[in-house]
């Protein structure tokens, strides 16, 4: 029997995870490379990390990249070691960001270059992921584009203003793309809420704990949960594009 990653009479799935060096990218990378996937993971500095993330994983033929995700060069240039390596991608997932805590209310803190940082990294990079692998991903199989976004893009209450603003707009991204990349193409964004993971400086396990008990399911989500709708967009809805798939214990309601 064939593995989810296994391409009918070639090899087998090629999929690049951004960010994938801790977090959310590597339990989804964990999960992909148990189903048979080649995985491709990015990070941005942390390269011992994202090498240990390769030597973990299931499977052959995962590789790391240095992708910053906010510099077009850069860009470009693992675009073409992707296609070098490997002649095509079938996934894409943009999970690679990064936020500044600013109290909502400090609008003066909020500063226009801390606000364009923001902005490029959580909304740009991802766009500008999409345009240097749209040709690759048109070669895949069942190719599809998971944006990794954010409760905040609905409640406008996150770690700062700007990444709420960039987190509505990677929606809003999602969908466009899904009309522009159809039918080849799926698009999704997963949106969390309060991950146990470190990607908020400074929150606690306490903090987070305390925002549990406030939701339908009462319980902290964590990188595993997240990593499964990651891979449920990928491998399980192939006949939906353009929506946003909710993993928040039921904020969302």
């Amino acid at each position: 029997m064939s593995g989810a990653g296994d391409a009918v009479g070639s090899d087998p799935r090629v999929i690049l995870i951004t960010g994938a060096s801790s977090g959310i990218g590597r339990a989804t990378a964990v999960q992909l490379a148990f189903l048979g996937f080649r995985i491709v993971v990015g990070y941005h500095s942390r390269r011992e990390a994202a090498e240990a993330v390769v030597h973990s994983l299931a499977g052959e033929g995962h590789v790391a990249l240095r992708i910053a995700i906010d510099d077009a060069d850069s860009v470009s240039a693992a675009a073409r070691l992707v296609e070098d390596r490997y002649g095509r991608l079938d996934a894409l997932v943009n999970n690679g960001g990064a936020t500044h805590p600013v109290p909502a209310n400090d609008l003066d803190a909020l500063t226009d270059e801390l606000f364009d940082r923001i902005l490029s990294l959580n909304l740009r990079g991802p766009f500008a992921m999409v345009r240097a692998f749209r040709s690759l991903l048109e070669r895949g199989e069942n190719a599809a584009v998971v944006n990794v976004s954010s409760i905040a893009a609905r409640t406008g209450v996150g770690s700062s203003l700007a990444y709420c603003a960039a987190k509505g707009g990677l929606d809003t991204l999602t969908v466009g793309l899904a009309k522009v990349l159809a039918p080849g193409i799926r698009v999704f964004s997963v949106s969390p809420a309060g991950v146990d993971t470190g990607f908020v400086a400074g929150r606690t396990r306490a903090q987070l704990e305390a925002m549990a008990e406030k939701m339908p399911l009462r319980k902290i989500t964590s990188a595993d949960d997240v990593a499964g709708a990651i891979v449920a967009c990928i491998t399980q809805l192939t006949s939906s594009t353009g929506i946003v798939v909710p993993v928040d214990e039921g904020r969302h309601i």
